[in-house]
């Protein structure tokens, strides 16, 4: 099985701000919009450099995408930053009417989604903003794995023409893809080969089902573990391919199992090659204070929760 280096613990925000930095360089259309969290957000070396392309609208997120779909009108690429809650379910009306709706090119910078927020507690982890998103005509939906991929992703999406979400986190996690990657709207990928069983994950949790891979190995499981970025528009090909040989897969997030990417893969399943499926997700609930490691292991988001949700869906094969 193939092995993935982890080069040092960073977080994904970071891996955002380098993105926009470099996209200040080399794109002048792009301006960056924030709702006072520049610093959260890392916006801060693009604020110093380009503050011509730089709009602190303060804690004003509807104005925000107001001003950014207006934006766009005049050819410029609008970056939006703040919080994942602020940046969908505050907002979703704006975002509905004023960008998706009109096929604007806005991109949605969403940063400390899900559990891994900690302590800042339930009324911040959100984890249903993936289904808000991907019910939208025309949005594309992208949640990145580690810094390098979120830096990669940023920079991919200035290029591509239309509303995109991009989420990413607040906790430093394992940087284990390619400093140098193209990142591929729409194109999953396969990090491990396997036969035995499906995992496909997004998110943080990509870097856990690595680890799952390897303790299922060492039980003579062999598991084929894809790192699915894009969830909309999703890799039906990587996906189907994929369950083709193994016969079974377990999908696996930092988001409710309701409205999804485990929803989006049954879709296909279901479509083209029912398939016995695990989700690895929340549990149609909130979540809770505490540091990202507890709330990850209390909800059943780690490499853990995924070996015996692969050992579970084999059985069903």
């Amino acid at each position: 099985m193939k092995t993935y280096t982890n080069t040092g613990n960073k977080d994904t925000r970071s891996g955002f701000g380098a993105g926009l930095t470099e996209l200040g360089k080399t794109n002048e259309n792009v301006v960056a919009l924030c709702a006072d969290l520049t610093g959260s957000l890392k916006m801060g070396d693009f604020k110093a450099n380009h503050p011509e392309r730089f709009f602190q609208v303060g804690v004003s997120e509807a104005n925000m995408i107001g001003i950014a779909a207006g934006m766009t009108i005049g050819g410029k690429i609008s970056f939006t930053g703040t919080f994942a809650n602020f940046s969908t379910g505050r907002v979703y009306d704006q975002i509905r009417q004023s960008v998706a709706y009109s096929n604007k090119n806005v991109k949605i910078c969403a940063s400390h989604a899900g559990l891994t927020l900690g302590e800042d507690g339930a009324t911040h982890q959100i984890l249903e903003d993936i289904g808000l998103m991907k019910m939208l005509p025309g949005m594309t939906v992208i949640n990145t794995c580690d810094y390098n991929q979120t830096k990669a992703a940023t920079i991919a999406i200035a290029e591509y023409e239309g509303p995109v979400y991009l989420r990413f986190g607040r906790p430093k996690v394992a940087n284990f893809t390619p400093e140098d990657q193209n990142f591929d709207i729409g194109k999953g990928l396969k990090l491990t080969d396997g036969t035995d069983v499906t995992i496909v994950a997004t998110g943080h949790l990509v870097w856990e089902a690595l680890e799952a891979a390897k303790v299922l190995l060492e039980k003579g499981i062999s598991a084929e573990v894809i790192n699915i970025h894009t969830i909309k528009p999703l890799d039906d090909k990587a996906i189907l391919d994929s369950v083709s040989k193994t016969g079974c897969i377990v999908t696996a997030e930092e988001h409710n199992y309701l409205g999804g990417l485990g929803e989006s893969v049954a879709r296909i399943l279901v479509q083209n090659n029912p398939t016995p499926q695990e989700f690895v997700a929340t549990n149609d609930t909130f979540g809770e204070s505490g540091t990202p490691a507890q709330l990850m292991e209390k909800y059943g988001l780690n490499s853990e929760s995924i070996v015996k949700a692969s050992e579970n869906v084999i059985k069903r094969k």
